[in-house]
């Protein structure tokens, strides 16, 4: 019972947390990938955000949006349209398949890979999954507005989302549902400076005790979300 108000608890602080735009610590389970994500609003991502993901996560900086979203542009997944033989088979140890789309710059941008760079283009994703979400944006705007490649990796969320798929995808875009955020979150690994590998859930805790961050457990999003 004790544990089970803590899962709430943590919860309940990482959905205050993610309304306010702050990021979020969330491991998704051991016997899936057994990692933990740094996960933001998209909206709330400013250049010193992205220069902590490199620094302090390390993973692949990516923005999951919603399926609504990836259908209302035309987005598809990337093991889709990629003509290679790489593409052919998919032997995923932890999903069905991968939910990459497309990596993508906004036109703004230079290389597209600087903080500032990449924190617009990642504003400007959650601004295109709100305007595509009211029904007045399509592929051509995006089109317009994004171009691939680019140093942003989109994920496609899966139309359910966590009753369909339980990756940090999934997750990170139902949090930002429960805290009617859009449907556009960054979503970063972090992994351990010393051995190379996933950062261990004790570590992550302890990185969130010290940076006064909200540290959850998957498990307890699905629980109280599905």
């Amino acid at each position: 019972m004790a544990e089970t108000q803590r899962a709430d608890d943590a919860l309940s602080r990482a959905l205050d947390a993610f309304a306010a735009g702050e990021p979020i610590l969330v491991h998704d389970f051991d016997d899936r990938e057994g990692e933990t994500d740094v996960v933001y609003p998209a909206g709330a991502v400013a250049p010193v955000d992205v220069a902590r993901l490199r620094n302090d996560a390390g993973g692949l900086v990516c923005v999951a949006l919603s399926h609504e979203v990836a259908d209302a542009v035309d987005l598809p997944f990337l093991d889709s349209v990629i003509d290679h033989p790489t593409a052919a088979d998919h032997d995923l140890a932890y999903d069905d398949r991968s939910s990459f789309s497309l990596p993508v710059n906004h036109r703004d941008t230079f290389t597209g890979i600087t903080d500032e760079d990449r924190s617009l283009t990642i504003t400007e994703l959650s601004e295109a999954a709100e305007r595509a979400l009211a029904g007045d944006y399509d592929v051509d705007d995006f089109a317009a507005e994004f171009r691939s490649p680019g140093h942003v990796h989109l994920l496609r969320g899966a139309p359910n989302l966590l009753s369909d798929r339980q990756g940090h995808t999934e997750l990170g875009l139902a949090l930002a549902a429960e805290a009617s955020l859009p449907a556009a979150v960054v979503v970063c690994e972090m992994l351990d400076d010393e051995t190379g590998a996933a950062l261990s859930p004790d570590a992550a805790r302890d990185y969130a005790r010290r940076n006064d961050l909200v540290y959850v457990e998957g498990a307890a999003v699905v629980d109280r979300l599905v």
